[in-house]
């Protein structure tokens, strides 16, 4: 495809008037056995579809077409459904470009993606759209509708990139792909005048109105009915975190558009059954984070929709969750949604809709996949230095840049203590053992040192603290990755600081990724030179590079606490990607130091700071 403007929407809707009235030929002619209207819910029998320049002309039954075709292909024993659409997700969490994002969800029926892009925002926020974009300018068929980060930066404590109002104005102005503000995390900030991020978020919210575009939310730990309503009293128009169908069912009642993910589908699905919901249309399937490996293993939205089937959903309703109301929702229903005049020609096809298996994927108007198997060429970008290089961190660090001195002479010193998902209003306290001048970690309480490092202003800061129940406990071991959600400065745990220092300046060496040190040496890495989170490489070759690391971690002996995530295991540690989140529900967490947290310790919900050992 190419991109999306208004001047080339007018050429082509002019052709495709042409063609429908039989004065132009159209391309290629379609005919299936049967077709979803994603509009009404109902099936269309025997049906045939004109298709020219990528875009649907004409659709009714086989005979209705009044033009000719240059191309005929019949597929009398499939069943056409519209592709399917991503109403929220960051592809950055796939770990794969844009481009070979594509190649992996494109065979598994995803054409079009609402790209939440706070995460390569905050890396390098004025090349938003430019970077997202660039595979339509190149020619892959995903379409890619972007909606520009609110989280930059994702609190009013954390210092770097930065876009506000006049940033969003000039992004919705400088495409018709641009859909909206990706979601708006910090709730403290909206909902409290004295929070220092509340007239920023504020003023994006307000140009993305200006526009008529969608303010996206998230309104995670958002569950009674005061703050549940004045969520939805402040316009943001949707919420993709609830966890409980009661959650679900509030939000829905309040007006939010309710995006459900794959691990409480299950449960809200069967939840607002339960309830009698018979109206469908505010609710939307979201994938929000899936890597690459896994959706090579389980699938892309497909995996979505076929986890609604399960959990009692009629096929046709679930399959209006993944293309008609994301799209009403997102406001795209000119090009995507449904398989009618005008829209993008992409186009699922069926062998068996009970059990939602794909036999052939088309976008644009060209079969694209025959089973899983991708047909059409991914175009190579060449990335430039902005995408490139963007882990800067100042120098080579040492053990010293990640001690943690005694703040006095003494046998031990009081610590503040987190751990993975600690999301209540004090951090824990423990008494730590002293050696040498340094606070020590204390391997049989499962205390191990966890650090956050500056990569973006290359004076080589680093806050350090110790968390418990995360870290590897075998000697000179340590993990760490510059994709740290959603700052994305690096992370480092370990059982050692020399080995800490080593595995940050791996990661910083080849421009971001995961790196474990394992007893003083670098057993395994995973590069994500693409700004530090993703890779320039098919989806196969990032899934067997982790095959290795995660193999590489089953040697180690990891330490465990349970937390109040549920989704935190024993073993390799993979989700400290995400336990470095500052949004709501958190409140304690470590940053990179600033003037404001010195140390990196701040309450993100009111700013207050803390230190790390007193």
């Amino acid at each position: 495809m190419t991109e999306i403007t208004a001047a080339g929407e007018a050429r082509l809707r002019q052709t495709l008037i042409a063609v429908a009235l039989g004065r132009k030929p159209a391309d290629l002619l379609l005919r299936v056995g049967r077709l979803l209207d994603t509009n009404t819910g109902l099936w269309r029998e025997d049906v045939e579809l004109a298709i020219h320049a990528g875009r649907i002309a004409c659709v009714g039954p086989r005979g209705s077409f009044a033009g000719t075709a240059l191309r005929t292909v019949e597929r009398p024993q499939l069943s056409a459904v519209p592709g399917l659409g991503e109403v929220h997700k960051h592809i950055e969490s796939s770990h794969v470009t844009p481009e070979y994002e594509a190649a992996l969800v494109i065979p598994r029926g995803n054409t079009w993606t609402c790209e939440a892009s706070h995460e390569f925002s905050n890396v390098v926020p004025q090349k938003t759209l430019e970077f997202w974009l660039a595979p339509a300018r190149a020619g892959s068929p995903l379409k890619i509708f972007p909606l520009p980060g609110s989280a930059v930066p994702p609190t009013a404590w954390e210092h770097g990139a930065h876009l506000d109002g006049q940033d969003q104005s000039r992004f919705l102005t400088q495409s018709l792909m641009a859909a909206g503000l990706d979601e708006v995390m910090d709730w403290p900030a909206v909902s409290d005048p004295a929070n220092p991020a509340h007239d920023r978020l504020w003023s994006m919210m307000e140009a993305t109105w200006a526009a008529r575009a969608v303010v996206e939310g998230h309104a995670a730990g958002i569950r009674d009915l005061p703050n549940i309503n004045a969520f939805a009293a402040s316009g943001i128009a949707s919420d993709h975190e609830a966890w409980t169908a009661e959650e679900a069912f509030d939000k829905l009642q309040a007006g939010l558009f309710v995006e459900i993910r794959i691990h409480t589908g299950p449960e809200i699905i069967a939840g607002l059954l339960e309830r009698g919901l018979t109206d469908w249309s505010q609710v939307a399937l979201a994938t929000d984070d899936r890597p690459a490996q896994e959706v090579l293993a389980t699938g892309a939205t497909d995996r979505n929709v076929r986890m609604a089937i399960d959990a009692g959903l009629a096929p046709e309703k679930a399959i209006q969750l993944a293309t008609i109301n994301p799209a009403r929702h997102m406001r795209l229903t000119p090009w995507v949604g449904s398989l009618t005049p005008g829209r993008f020609a992409d186009i699922v096809l069926l062998s068996d809709v009970e059990r939602f298996e794909i036999a052939e994927v088309w976008a644009d108007g060209r079969q694209a996949s025959d089973g899983t198997n991708y047909l059409l060429e991914v175009p190579r970008i060449d990335w430039p230095d902005w995408a490139r290089q963007t882990v800067n961190i100042g120098r080579a660090l040492s053990a010293q840049d990640f001690a943690i001195p005694a703040p006095r002479k003494s046998a031990t010193a009081q610590a503040a203590v987190l751990r993975p998902f600690h999301w209540t209003d004090d951090f824990l306290t423990f008494d730590l053992p002293v050696a040498e001048g340094l606070v020590q970690r204390d391997e049989s309480r499962n205390i191990t040192k966890f650090a956050i490092v500056d990569r973006y202003s290359g004076t080589a800061s680093v806050s350090k603290m110790f968390w418990l129940g995360c870290g590897p406990k075998d000697p000179g071991t340590a993990l760490c990755c510059s994709m740290a959600h959603d700052k994305h400065n690096v992370w480092a745990v370990g059982s050692c600081d020399a080995a800490m220092a080593l595995a940050v300046n791996t990661c910083a060496q080849m421009q971001g990724g995961w790196v474990l040190v394992h007893r003083g040496e670098v057993v395994a890495r995973v590069p994500y030179e693409i700004a530090g989170l993703m890779t320039a490489r098919p989806a196969e070759a990032l899934a067997a590079d982790m095959a290795a690391l995660y193999a590489a971690g089953e040697q180690v002996e990891w330490m465990f606490e349970p937390s109040f995530h549920p989704r935190w295991a024993p073993g390799f540690p993979e989700r400290l990607a995400f336990a470095t989140l500052t949004c709501s529900p958190w409140r304690w967490n470590l940053v990179a130091p600033s003037d404001h947290a010195p140390e990196g310790l701040v309450q993100v919900q009111t700013g207050e700071t803390h230190p790390v050992v007193w």
